[in-house]
């Protein structure tokens, strides 16, 4: 029933390598991602996600102050894999995938890129190129994608905005694909890859990952179908001899709610807007508090972690345990890795 999460998984599999100081010898990071909840609708008392909210948190640990970075979706994705901030195409989601024009100059400040558009210039680097530069590997595989590193063409209409029966990718949730250093090479038709019954590791299309409901294909969507997706997979994951060998699995939520009785358009951490969109949250400073579950043999099973972290956080702390640089945001100080907190030293 359940081909993958409505939401980005991504997925980076990664050879032993010293590790950050203080952080834990994590060899392998799962992301998943879930759409548009805000964090009491997803953690509070009469949650629609049993599985996630109380099994899960139980496994593993809640951070209950984890932000999204802004509204709409497209500038959560871009964030958690570039450190880029919002601009006022990328809030409207990027109806048109259009090619980023410039600004007159086109770095600032925190690894900004200038300027406004979807498609980022070759210059704007991300997590994959990182992992590339030093010889680890990555993948993100996106339920219902038709194809390899599926876009649109640029400066064209975006036709996957909306679900359709049989096929309900969007790509919208696939940062990769936003960016010229991997849609311009052979990387993004290698590792951007659809999800298929043979692959252990998965990820959600838009029924999925919480964003429909109710969704085209007649199932209910939400909470309730991201659960149900996340009880039959997050299991295979957890025994796969990726995570086994020193892994991490994060599950989070893009944005909380922008409309509606859950609406939260707040941020944590001194969030900063970039050069390109005054308001991350369109009407708010950022994108919302979402909460986020750890599991890892290097986390206190059912602690609760109250400590602000946000996705230029989560991003700083993926590039801290593989030795990178900080992109973008990630590189604002307190855009900080998640701690001693979080991670204990041994399992």
């Amino acid at each position: 029933m359940y081909k993958s999460l409505g939401l980005l998984l991504i997925i980076l599999l990664l050879g032993a390598i010293p590790a950050a100081a203080q952080q834990p010898p994590i060899q392998h990071v799962f992301i998943i991602i879930l759409e548009n909840k805000s964090f009491d609708e997803t953690f509070g008392p009469n949650s629609p996600a049993p599985y996630l909210s109380t099994q899960l948190t139980g496994q593993g640990e809640l951070l209950t102050n984890y932000y999204g970075i802004g509204h709409n979706s497209l500038p959560n994705y871009i964030a958690l894999v570039s450190g880029q901030a919002p601009n006022v195409v990328t809030q409207g989601d990027c109806q048109i995938y259009q090619d980023f024009v410039p600004g007159a100059v086109q770095v600032q400040v925190n690894g900004q890129t200038a300027g406004q558009g979807c498609v980022f210039p070759a210059e704007t680097q991300n997590i994959a190129d990182q992992l590339t530069a030093h010889q680890l590997t990555w993948r993100g595989y996106m339920e219902d994608m038709p194809a390899t590193c599926t876009h649109p063409a640029l400066n064209t209409q975006d036709q996957t905005q909306t679900a359709k029966p049989g096929n309900q990718y969007a790509a919208r949730h696939n940062p990769f694909v936003y960016f010229h250093s991997i849609i311009d090479g052979p990387s993004c038709a290698a590792n951007d890859v659809p999800l298929t019954p043979n692959y252990v590791f998965i990820t959600p299309n838009l029924c999925h990952d919480g964003h429909d409901s109710p969704c085209v294909d007649g199932e209910p969507g939400g909470l309730v179908s991201a659960d149900g997706f996340l009880r039959q997979w997050v299991p295979q994951i957890l025994a796969s001899p990726a995570y086994q060998q020193g892994g991490l699995l994060l599950i989070l939520f893009d944005e909380a709610e922008f409309s509606g009785p859950n609406a939260d358009t707040t941020a944590c951490c001194n969030e900063l807007p970039g050069p390109n969109s005054p308001m991350p949250g369109i009407t708010g400073p950022g994108g919302g508090r979402v909460g986020a579950v750890v599991l890892s043999k290097f986390v206190r099973p059912g602690t609760v972690v109250t400590t602000p972290y946000n996705h230029y956080s989560l991003l700083r702390t993926i590039e801290d345990l593989f030795g990178l640089n900080h992109l973008g945001f990630a590189g604002q100080a307190d855009a900080n890795s998640f701690g001693l907190d979080v991670f204990v030293a041994g399992p």
